[in-house]
């Protein structure tokens, strides 16, 4: 699947979406009418019932574009955890989900994918109004995504099998690949559809069971999608879903002595305390999907247009709010000039605002501490002496907007070009040699992806091979598809999502051996 590229500055055409209309507070913003949807389901999902957290606790998620509370949300923690784990072993150990052929999960995941790809309208309204992310892209590729990831997993799961291994003596010996468990699944806020998909479909597909944790910033996706996941067939106990807070319940998840395997998509951080957890509990498997800080290398060979549009797409895709975000931007001297000029020119055409108006390029950041964050860092860049070449404040008096913002003269120790901004901001910078960019694009402790833009085969499997990332795109950017493995090096993580390998995360090995008796063959 393709995130949208050149095409991204034109607007789409208005879609027919169902919410109520009602008085805006951020007319500063040019909005006159504000769309809400229907927030339906908003307590605990625990075998396959929604129900209140046993303290009686909610909290409130905010729409971005105002700061407003859109619902009260039940908030989990430690018992709540233990009721949903306790469902999902009981789901595991003697449930019919683990017992089900790989065929017949596989028509189950697949009607769940229908019901994903029926209900994406109001699916990607509740993305939007939790985090800010513009509807009818994230109907286009979020939902997309999501029914792809079903399906492609719906295929997988009766095609896990192990090996048959020569010995050396008479013996036979065979490897089974088992379902590890009861699964944690932690997951952020900026695409909180594909994580869910990205991790749910392969841990259903292995026969495991398990218990997501959604971001506070954005619950109500993942509790529609258990509400679509019963309806399927899906049985109870099999998926749980746990709304709260990362140091309670997430923790609660994380250091659970019987969740045999976490999968945690998140900041490096809290990854390194979801990693101490799992080892200082039960030692589980653990997988961490975490920061980045991507280089995205143009050389003097490539067309300028194009690559002013993969920069452009690679920085304010999703008001900056990725991973993959190629946020340091290294541009070979000789086009460095007209690149300038280009990408700036870019900004004209460029609207923020309200991510429910299909017009609209750019929409609030998820919240008031994200918000805060990306102008921090914007003021760092000038504090530390880039020179900002466009954008670097925020708009408007409500919600949570800033413009695009682009820096140049940006200084490698800089902390606009070491640390993860997770925002609108670009960092521009100069280089001659291709041995100075491969060694600019490895400064850095993230290893996520990175991208090549050059007309130079030579040249790309050169580069493509030097830098130290999971992922590397030449002559495009943010191509994601369920069949291809995502993961990090460094301090971007371990273990891969998508791909055939993110099974592996769900299962164990064991392996068989007999003896052999009067065989007429070793």
């Amino acid at each position: 699947m393709e995130f949208p590229s050149s095409t991204f500055l034109k607007s789409s055409s208005p879609s027919s979406i169902n919410g109520q209309i009602i008085d805006s507070l951020c007319e500063s913003n040019g909005v006159s009418k504000l769309m809400i949807p229907e927030v339906k389901f908003t307590k605990l999902f625990i075998n396959g019932q929604f129900v209140d957290s046993v303290s009686g606790k909610t909290f409130g998620t905010r729409d971005p574009r105002t700061g407003d509370v859109v619902a009260e949300v039940a908030e989990g923690d430690q018992e709540d955890v233990d009721i949903a784990v306790k469902a999902a072993r009981e789901a595991f150990d003697h449930g019919k989900w683990p017992r089900m052929s790989g065929f017949d999960r596989g028509r189950v995941i697949l009607k769940f994918a229908d019901l994903i790809e029926q209900h994406g309208e109001e699916i990607a309204m509740l993305d939007s109004i939790d985090s800010g992310k513009l509807v009818h892209l994230t109907k286009d590729f979020d939902i997309q995504f999501a029914t792809n990831c079903f399906r492609y997993y719906a295929g997988a799961a009766d095609k896990i099998h192990g090996e048959t291994l020569k010995c050396m003596g008479e013996f036979q010996a065979y490897t089974l690949k088992e379902p590890v468990g009861v699964v944690g699944h932690i997951i952020p806020w900026n695409f909180p559809t594909v994580l869910f998909a990205a991790k749910a479909a392969p841990t259903l597909a292995t026969g495991c069971t398990m218990i997501f944790k959604p971001a506070e910033q954005s619950p109500l996706s993942a509790l529609y999608l258990a509400h679509l996941a019963k309806e399927a067939g899906i049985p109870d106990g099999v998926i749980n879903v746990i709304t709260g807070y990362g140091p309670t319940a997430g923790a609660a998840i994380s250091s659970h002595m019987d969740v045999d395997a976490v999968s945690f998509t998140g900041s490096t951080e809290v990854g390194k305390l979801v990693m101490g957890a799992a080892a200082a509990s039960n030692l589980k498997t653990v997988s961490l999907e975490l920061g980045g800080k991507c280089p995205l290398v143009i050389f003097n060979d490539v067309d300028i247009n194009m690559a002013v549009q993969t920069a452009w797409q690679a920085v304010f895709f999703n008001k900056g709010e990725v991973c993959i975000a190629g946020s340091r931007i290294y541009v070979q001297e000789g086009i460095y000039d007209e690149f300038l000029k280009k990408v700036t020119d870019n900004v004209k055409d460029w609207v923020v605002g309200d991510p429910f108006d299909p017009q609209v390029h750019q929409g609030p950041q998820v919240d008031k501490e994200q918000f805060d964050k990306v102008l921090r860092y914007i003021e760092s860049g000038k504090r530390e002496g880039a020179t900002l070449l466009t954008g670097g404040k925020a708009i408007g008096e409500k919600g949570y907007y800033i413009e695009p913002t682009i820096f140049t003269d940006v200084k490698e120790d800089m902390l606009i070009a070491q640390d993860e901004i997770f925002g609108p901001v670009m960092s521009i910078m100069k280089f001659k040699t291709i041995e100075e960019a491969i060694e600019k694009a490895n400064n850095t402790k993230y290893g996520l992806a990175a991208g090549i833009l050059t007309n130079d085969l030579n040249t790309a499997n050169r580069v493509s091979r030097s830098i130290r990332a999971g992922g590397i795109w030449v002559n495009c950017y943010m191509i994601t598809e369920s069949s291809i493995p995502f993961g990090g090096y460094k301090m971007s993580g371990f273990g891969m999502d998508s791909g055939l390998q993110a099974l592996e995360k769900y299962l164990k090995v064991k392996s068989v051996i007999t003896p052999i008796y009067n065989s007429p063959w070793l």
